[in-house]
């Protein structure tokens, strides 16, 4: 039960995405800028503050280690499907560069696949016995053990203040924290989905086009000649 929930909630999260998308593009885009800017912004204050607490006030904040963790957990699961969108995970591109046009393209829309083909057997790998594997599991089931155990994190608790009025146990489900595994998973497959529609249709070259060495030389050409002037 927890399983299919969870399937029409991705469902559910990721049609809404694409016609969000279709309609306010940059709202989106800016949207996810957002939530990945707060959250290195969160991890980034929480480590401040508790080195500030251990070495200034000999102290620290219960749980903060494994609340950073999760957070860097959170921004690169989400991350990952807003790299593929933006185009800015990097890659070796110089052999396929070499090919002709169309196969290029075609390896390009390959490349694609794969990564879709990764994501959804990250999410479940269960459709693979249509085929023989007897492979089984996968991001919605390891989840739906967590809902279903109800366990609670290690050391992540909420605040007195807040459980007690509410009548919540006092840690934190772990199955709150591993939610993104799955989310980010088929946020992952739908960018890689839309990259091999892009492809195909010539609007997208690659998957990946980050290329850092020569965004940097592009960005400071300029500089270079005027030191040489």
């Amino acid at each position: 039960m927890a399983a299919t929930g969870l399937y029409i909630f991705m469902a559910v999260l990721i049609a809404l995405l694409f016609l969000a998308e279709r309609r306010w593009p940059e709202a989106v885009t800016r949207l996810e800028e957002n939530v990945l800017a707060t959250l290195l912004a969160l991890i980034t204050i929480i480590s401040f503050v508790q080195v500030i607490m251990r070495y200034g006030f000999n102290a620290s904040f219960g749980g903060a280690l494994e609340l950073t963790r999760i957070l860097f957990a959170w921004l690169i699961l989400f991350g990952m499907s807003y790299g593929v969108k933006m185009g800015t995970h990097l890659g070796v591109d110089a052999f396929i560069r070499m090919l002709p046009a169309k196969a290029m393209r075609a390896v390009a829309v390959l490349g694609a696949g794969a990564t879709l083909l990764y994501a959804v057997m990250l999410i479940s790998v269960d459709w693979m016995q249509i085929f023989g594997a007897s492979s089984n599991g996968g991001a919605v089931v390891y989840w739906s053990k967590m809902y279903q155990l109800q366990l609670g994190l290690e050391d992540l608790k909420y605040p007195a203040w807040f459980s007690e009025p509410l009548g919540l146990e006092e840690r934190v489900k772990r199955w709150m924290a591993y939610l993104i595994l799955p989310v980010g998973l088929a946020l992952l497959a739908f960018r890689a989905l839309q990259a091999m529609v892009e492809i195909a249709r010539g609007d997208r070259e690659l998957i990946i086009a980050g290329h850092e060495a020569e965004d940097l030389v592009a960005e400071n050409k300029n500089v270079l000649k005027g030191e040489d002037a």
